[in-house]
């Protein structure tokens, strides 16, 4: 589990994918409660799955480098 203690270094551009999946993942749980969120389900649920593949394949990436 060696990879868990490993140092990357971010920029603030790098960071803003990761805030977007974060950010979706509470707007859709929160859609449940909410009739607002309610209509935009779907595409929050997308916006989540799009942002977090690419998330993952940033860290990847600065895994490997």
């Amino acid at each position: 589990m060696s990879f868990l203690n490993k140092k990357m270094s971010w920029t603030n551009a790098e960071f803003i994918p990761f805030k977007v999946c974060i950010a979706a993942a509470y707007l859709y749980l929160g859609s449940t409660f909410s009739e607002f969120f309610l209509t935009y389900k779907g595409f929050i649920l997308g916006l989540f799955a799009v942002s977090l593949v690419y998330v993952m394949m940033l860290w990847v990436k600065k895994m490997r480098s």
